[in-house]
């Protein structure tokens, strides 16, 4: 029997207290058994990045699955014990679940004591024509309806579930597949809803930290957030993710910190080495830059010799 189910039998204040002892139970493990590896590193990112400050009020994104549940509970746990006060709203987007993984994000809900506000969307039925990746118009439909859905609630911020893993990961897809190299920040300003951030405080947490709380809690959560979740384990193996989470596991193997090598390649960045980047909308090509740079030294040479003169 899961955590959380009824016995047969059993009256509905019999439960109830259950479910507390349960959630307590949960919530203690957090800051207890998995202090080191979830909350600890938890409270880093926010603090190391500024992600909670004084009068916030933000919207938990929550879509069923491990990294987003594990975040409302630190989230909450948070608000009870920072200094810095802050609101919290806890949003679930329903983009066409079926009634079973509905059911299941229901149920956690309540085991985990997270009162959350779910909302219906048509999301899944604009997404299954698209041919190739529907997951990435998904994901930014997704996102587009929860700044909207937080502001309805006075937020000025979402908090997402993103952690360690993905960071890395979606370095190394961008480089593979995209051509690019850029990386997943811990928080950015919305380009599309003024006054909006996203946060991403789960930023220092590893997947393995977040699977061992979900397993040492009994607790079951939905494997992905979209409409093929019932076939996304026999599925998994096709995506890109995947596939980097096992070269990286591969890599491991002979270089046991390649993950965090890959993280902090992130934080070294020698931009004068590129060929090209750009920010804020602005490419600086290498040529443009190289002899920028030898006018400035013919310009500094030049006025150095007048001065001895």
């Amino acid at each position: 029997m899961g955590k959380g189910e009824r016995r047969a039998g059993e009256s509905a204040p019999v439960i109830l207290m259950q479910l507390l002892s349960e959630c307590a139970a949960i919530e203690r493990s957090l800051i207890t058994t998995y202090r080191k590896g979830i909350w600890s590193k938890f409270v880093r990112g926010v603090k190391e990045y500024a992600l909670v400050e004084e009068g916030d009020k933000i919207a938990v994104c929550i879509s069923g699955g491990k990294d987003s549940m594990a975040l409302a509970k630190c989230m909450q746990e948070l608000q009870k014990h920072s200094p810095v006060k802050f609101g919290l709203e806890f949003l679930v987007m329903d983009p066409g679940y079926n009634p079973e993984n509905r059911a299941l994000i229901e149920h956690n809900l309540a085991l985990m004591q997270i009162p959350a506000h779910i909302f219906k969307t048509e999301i899944f039925e604009a997404v299954t024509e698209v041919g190739k990746n529907p997951c990435y118009l998904c994901a930014r439909m997704r996102r587009g309806y929860l700044y909207e859905e937080a502001q309805k609630y006075g937020c000025n911020k979402i908090a997402l579930g993103h952690h360690f893993d993905d960071v890395i990961e979606t370095i190394l897809m961008g480089m593979f597949y995209g051509g690019q190299m850029q990386s997943m920040p811990p928080k950015l300003k919305s380009t599309n809803h003024p006054g909006m951030q996203l946060i991403r405080p789960m930023y220092y947490v590893h997947e393995k930290d977040i699977v061992n709380w979900q397993k040492g809690n009994g607790l079951k959560f939905l494997r992905c957030a979209c409409k093929f979740t019932e076939k996304c384990e026999a599925k998994e193996e096709d995506s890109k993710r995947y596939e980097m989470k096992q070269l990286i596991a591969e890599m491991k193997k002979t270089n046991p910190n390649v993950d965090i090598n890959i993280f902090r390649s992130a934080y070294n960045v020698h931009v004068d080495t590129l060929i090209s980047y750009d920010t804020k909308g602005r490419v600086f090509p290498f040529l443009e830059r190289y002899n920028a740079v030898r006018e400035e030294n013919l310009l500094q040479n030049t006025q150095e010799n007048g001065t001895d003169e």
